[in-house]
């Protein structure tokens, strides 16, 4: 793995240096423990298949491997194996390579393989947005296959790209209609000229639970690769998934939902009849997210007489006139390495427990105290030298409590909490702690407060309600703004979310877009207080946790996890921005990951946090054209300073005893239909037949 940290410089070139580990990670030889297995069987689960095109063998894939046979069946041959995972095998139309999937390469693209297996070549090299599903074009030259996009939810949608055997970035042939509807499942016509696929028609322009496969979820269409035009080929109740096109061209194979079956159907393309011809099929996933398709591969015979299609753990040849079956017998006995698993000894049985994530976590301005959420609870930790010392709990209320912020003399803290019956408020208390008091007079559900930079005004967002915490008091939700001591609140702007203040305290920060099940598109704000004016400084997708410094000089940022640090210019009109920007420089702090973005109170560090540990980075160590910059860039921490909230484990009280219970037990098959089971305090003492075989403990209800 390399991690290269890349700097344009606004004014000079400044180059950082790349670490990069010893060795290359190896998908077929991880590091680890492992043992061998084998596996032998007669059936097999999702298994694609293809027929060679002189109608002698069929290639198929199993457990990520792929094997091969003679069309009559018998023992299969593995010519693809390993621990990477391998599936989709098509036999490109001289029969002399199989395209196939792998994640060989570290995702999954498209590959090609000589018919044996050998010379396997990676033709598509894509690390994020990720290929399967390949098929061939007539003239062997080129592949169409799904390109995976996914966007605010990972479901996400696909596109076909067509890619030349020797590789290249790809043409794009089909655009999504949005993030959430997928296509799927290409395959070419004998001529090259159509491309036929699947796709989510489903009302509601988005990926949607619970639909009825007997309405219509999927169509097949039809792209015209002269003329750009697409043609719906059939649907209708039940849907169609994946084609697949008769060798003469006249007719398509397909999938539909009749009723709880799925069944194997045939679309005259000269006529447009539809008729079933084999209900032996597994159940299709038209109901579910498929990235890798509705069903699996399948393949008609070189004389369109016969399909060979897998289902219910077996490979079927079925007849295209009377739909008569017949099962092509295999055994696959292939040896896997097994890696082991990766385990922890863990004492369920402790009466003390360490918080391992300390969310909304700041520094005091001075840096000598931190305050953070966790277990419910606002906590602060004293600096001691290099490390921090023991949590308090801050205030001595029982209402949840979350995102603390201090204001600018570090002498105060603010704060939003929750209560089911007064709901939430945002409140403030003093460093050392105590009793909070509410700054807001009305019910809500607040968010994100912060001071001004003179400590007069606390900005806050209140929420429009959700369907855990409610609608109750949840109307006019935006961004307001209060004085510190309390009062009246005042609407700001009824759009976006983590407001804070400008370093003039002229204007409000805040970002919008990026919500959940919304678009993946966001961006980075300033509002005017006395223009009442909004203006766009960054634009961007994968970015989040936008964090001005102080000073406002400086954005640090988190993209894909990772934490970065970037100047934030003012030129008046928006800026793209990500860990890729070329029109200023972006420096990668947190190796891994980071939260709790925030900056030291002189704008010169910028703290963050993983887990329960604490990280910090000055620009000094990042930037090398600043004044007081070290000589050069030294390597990113991978391991920040541990502040650990140690606390006691919350343990019920008491005897319970359960009844006339049917037990499953983890003894073989062993089933206990009328039983007891006693809880005393947190653990299970007792599991036995029946509730005379024990007596009832005192005090047990």
């Amino acid at each position: 793995m390399k991690n290269i940290f890349i700097l344009f410089t606004l004014l000079a070139c400044i180059t950082l240096t790349a670490q990069t580990d010893d060795k290359k990670w190896d998908v077929n030889h991880p590091p680890g423990d492992s043992s061998m297995t084998v596996i032998k069987t007669n059936e097999g689960t999702w298994m694609s298949i293809d027929v060679s095109p002189d109608g002698e063998n069929i290639v198929f894939d199993m457990l990520g491997d792929i094997f091969m046979m003679p069309i009559a069946g018998g023992k299969a041959k593995a010519i693809r194996s390993g621990l990477a995972w391998e599936v989709q095998p098509r036999f490109s139309p001289n029969g002399k390579h199989i395209s196939f999937t792998s994640d060989a390469g570290g995702g999954d693209n498209i590959w090609y393989m000589k018919a044996d297996g050998s010379d396997a070549k990676q033709i598509t090299k894509e690390s994020f947005r990720l290929l399967n599903n390949a098929t061939w074009h007539p003239n062997g030259q080129y592949l169409v296959a799904r390109k995976h996009f996914t966007s605010s939810r990972s479901l996400g949608a696909g596109e076909m790209w067509q890619y030349h055997i020797t590789g290249g970035e790809g043409m794009q042939i089909t655009k999504r209609k949005n993030d959430q509807q997928d296509v799927n499942e290409p395959v070419f016509s004998p001529d090259g000229r159509y491309l036929y696929y699947s796709e989510d028609v489903y009302p509601g322009g988005f990926f949607q639970y619970n639909k009825d496969p007997n309405d219509q979820i999927f169509v097949v269409n039809r792209y015209d690769m002269k003329s750009g035009k697409t043609k719906k080929i059939t649907g209708g109740p039940g849907g169609a998934c994946r084609p697949q096109i008769s060798n003469n061209g006249k007719k398509l194979a397909y999938v539909r939902r009749v009723r709880t079956k799925s069944v194997l159907f045939v679309h005259d393309l000269a006529t447009g009849r539809d008729y079933p011809i084999f209900d032996g099929l597994s159940k299709d996933q038209q109901e579910a997210w498929t990235v890798f398709g509705i069903y699996t591969g399948f393949d008609w015979m070189p004389d369109d007489k016969n399909i060979v299609i897998w289902g219910q753990g077996k490979i079927h040849k079925v007849n295209t006139m009377n739909g008569y079956a017949s099962e092509i017998p295999f055994e696959v006995e292939v040896e896997h390495k097994m890696m082991k698993t990766l385990e922890f000894q863990n004492a369920v049985d402790s009466d003390r427990m360490t918080a391992k994530v300390l969310r909304d976590l700041r520094t005091s301005p001075d840096g000598n105290t931190v305050v953070f959420n966790a277990l419910g609870s606002i906590w602060k930790a004293g600096k001691k030298g290099n490390s921090w010392g023991k949590p308090k709990k801050l205030t001595n209320s029982n209402d949840i409590e979350a995102e603390p912020s201090f204001s600018p003399d570090g002498k105060n803290i603010v704060f939003v909490s929750w209560n089911d019956e007064s709901l939430g408020a945002v409140k403030k208390v003093g460093l050392g702690g105590g009793n909070p008091v509410s700054l807001t007079s009305d019910k809500g559900m607040y968010r994100t407060p912060s001071y001004s930079p003179d400590g007069s005004k606390v900005i806050y967002k209140k929420e429009g309600g959700n369907g855990h915490m409610g609608y109750t008091f949840a109307t006019d939700p935006g961004i307001y703004e209060l004085s510190s001591s309390g009062g009246k609140s005042t609407l700001i702007t009824t759009e976006g979310d983590f407001p804070m203040y400008t370093a003039d305290g002229k204007g409000v920060y805040l970002t919008k877009g990026g919500h959940v099940f919304g678009s993946i598109k966001k961006s980075f704000h300033r509002y005017d207080l006395e223009k009442k004016e909004m203006q766009t400084i960054f634009n961007t997708s994968y970015t989040t946790q936008f964090t001005p410094s102080p000073d406002n000089q400086w954005i640090a940022f988190s993209e894909l996890y990772k934490v970065y640090i970037a100047p934030m210019p003012s030129i008046g009109q928006p800026i793209g921005l990500s860990a890729k920007t070329k029109m200023v420089p972006v420096s990668q702090v947190a190796r891994d990951a980071g939260i709790n973005l925030h900056w030291s109170g002189d704008s010169k560090e910028l703290h963050w946090t993983l887990g329960n540990e604490y990280f910090t980075a000055p620009l000094r160590e990042r930037f090398l054209h600043l004044d007081g910059a070290v000589d050069s860039i030294p390597p990113i921490d991978s391991v920040g300073q541990v502040i650990e909230l140690v606390t006691d484990v919350d343990k019920p009280q008491g005897i319970v005893v359960f009844t006339n219970a049917r037990i499953i037990t983890m003894d073989g098959d062993k089933v206990i239909e009328n039983g007891s089971v006693v809880v005393t305090n947190n653990k299970i003492t007792y599991v036995g037949e029946g509730t005379l075989a024990i007596k009832l403990p005192k005090g047990a209800t």
